[in-house]
C-alpha cells in the first residue's frame, strides 16, 4: 500500500486546472513505493505520474528533487520529468500536501536481475553521476554514517528482540564505521536509494531511473556500495561475485574508479548495509503495525552486513583493478 492520501475526482481536476494537460479522463493509486502517494494519471494530454509527498519527506528538499530529475534529463538521462503548471511553477499542494505532475516512464522493473541487468545499472549510475556533476543545489546526507548511531540508540535494546545480541553486534560495527569511513574520496550527489524497484527495463533495456527521493551530496562510491547491496545477493543471501563484477565493469566503463575508492569499497558497502539495517530496525520497532508505512525485515540486511564485515579486499566483489 502507497497511497497514503486519498484524492477525490474534484480536487484532482480543480489541481489540473493550473496545467495545460487538458481534461481528467482516470486515475488510480500506485500500490508500490513506501514514501509518498502515487497515482497514475491519464489526461487528454496523455500518461502521467502524480505524487503527493507525505509527512516522511521534507518539504524544504522538494526543489533539490525535482530540480535535479530536471537537470538530469536535460542531460540526456532517463528519468521523469517534471511538468510544469502554467505559472512555471513545478510545485503545488493537492490534498494539504506538497504535490507534483511527472512524466510517465515507459517499463518495469526486474523482480530477478542478472549479471547484464547489473551491468547496465552501474553504467546509468555513473552516468547520473556525471550527469549531475555540475548541478548547483546541495543536499547533505541525512542517513550517511553520522546519523547511524543516534538511529541505533532510538532502536535500544529493542534489536534484541529482533535478533538476540544485536545491539551489540550493531554497536561493535558502528566503532569501526565510524573510526574507518573515509573523508577524502570524490563527492557529488548520488542516488542513495537505487534498489531493483527504482530502475525500469523495457524490452530487455534499461529505460530509466525513478525515486530520487533519498537523493543527496556524498561519497560517489557509496552509491556504488548501495547498488551492491541492493543488486547482488541471491535470494539465499549468498553475494553473486558475477554479478558484482558486472556491476562494476559497468561503472567503471563510464566513470573510472581511483584506486582510493577501489580499496574503500568494503567499508563502504558495510556501511551501506548498516544503513538499511538501521532504517529497517528502526521501523520495525517504532512503526505500529496499523500504519501505511511499509516496514521491512532488517534482517536481510544483517546478514548483508555479516558478509561486507568479512570482506577484506575490493576483489571479493569482482573487481579487477586492469580496468580502472
Amino acid at each position: 500500500m502507497a497511497v497514503y492520501t486519498d484524492v477525490t475526482e474534484p480536487q484532482l481536476s480543480a489541481f489540473l486546472g493550473d496545467y495545460d494537460l487538458g481534461a481528467l479522463l482516470s486515475y488510480k493509486g500506485i500500490a508500490e513505493g513506501v514514501e509518498n502517494s502515487n497515482f497514475l494519471l491519464r489526461t487528454e494530454a496523455g500518461t502521467f505520474i502524480l505524487t503527493l509527498y507525505e509527512k516522511r519527506v521534507d518539504k524544504d528538499d522538494l526543489p533539490f528533487f525535482v530540480g535535479l530529475m530536471d537537470h538530469l534529463a536535460e542531460r540526456g538521462l532517463s528519468c521523469p520529468l517534471p511538468v510544469n503548471a502554467r505559472s512555471g511553477t513545478r510545485l503545488g499542494e493537492l490534498a494539504g500536501r506538497p504535490a507534483a505532475i511527472f512524466t510517465f516512464l515507459e517499463g518495469m522493473w526486474t523482480r530477478r536481475p542478472g549479471a547484464s541487468e547489473c551491468r547496465a545499472v552501474g553504467a546509468e549510475m555513473a552516468r547520473m553521476h556525471v550527469a549531475a556533476s555540475d548541478f548547483s543545489l546541495v543536499r547533505p546526507n541525512a542517513l550517511s554514517v553520522g546519523a547511524w548511531r543516534p538511529l541505533a540508540e532510538a532502536c535500544g535494546t529493542g534489536a534484541d528482540r529482533v535478533e538476540p545480541g544485536l545491539s551489540a553486534e550493531i554497536a561493535g560495527d558502528l566503532q569501526t564505521l565510524e573510526a574507518h569511513w573515509p573523508s577524502d574520496l570524490p563527492t557529488g550527489v548520488i542516488h542513495a536509494d537505487l534498489f531493483p524497484d527504482n530502475v525500469f527495463f523495457l524490452s530487455g533495456e534499461l529505460s530509466g531511473l525513478i525515486d530520487f527521493y533519498f537523493a543527496c551530496n556524498d561519497i560517489l562510491a557509496y552509491d556504488l556500495a548501495i547498488g551492491l547491496c541492493a543488486w547482488c545477493f541471491e535470494q539465499d543471501g549468498a553475494f553473486n561475485i558475477t554479478k558484482g563484477r558486472a556491476m562494476i565493469e559497468g561503472y567503471r566503463s563510464v566513470r573510472p574508479l581511483s584506486e582510493a575508492e577501489i580499496a574503500a569499497l568494503p567499508i563502504l558497502a558495510r556501511g551501506a548495509a548498516m544503513r538499511f539495517l538501521l532504517t529497517r530496525l528502526y521501523d520495525w520497532l517504532n512503526v505500529p503495525d496499523d500504519s501505511f508505512v511499509t516496514k521491512k525485515d532488517p534482517r536481510e540486511y544483517l546478514r548483508k552486513l555479516r558478509f561486507h564485515r568479512g570482506v577484506k579486499q575490493a576483489a571479493d566483489y569482482g573487481i579487477e583493478r586492469s580496468l580502472s
